[in-house]
């Protein structure tokens, strides 16, 4: 059950780790913003306990927080490798 949920909340950080990202770095596709909020879930997971974190009862919003930080990075990178590599095959 744990799979499913990590899938179900990487959607969400995802779209808002996209929401989050400057507007010019968004155009990437939606399964790659996915993939981008599923890392940010695990990747914030682990921030989260490296800072000191230790699940507090109820929901815990610094974690999320992480989160949707660490999804907006990874939008960002995603969103760099897919134009270095677009602008490859316009090239060539």
């Amino acid at each position: 059950m744990e799979i499913i949920g990590v899938i179900v909340a990487g959607i969400i950080i995802g779209l808002l780790g996209k929401f989050v990202a400057p507007s010019s770095r968004d155009n990437i596709p939606l399964w790659l913003t996915i993939l981008c909020g599923i890392g940010g879930v695990i990747i914030g997971w682990y921030v989260y306990i490296l800072v000191g974190g230790n699940g507090s009862p109820g929901i815990d919003w610094v974690r999320w927080l992480i989160a949707i930080v660490v999804a907006a990075v990874l939008v960002i990178i995603a969103s760099t490798l897919t134009a270095r590599m677009g602008a490859r095959r316009t090239q060539a």
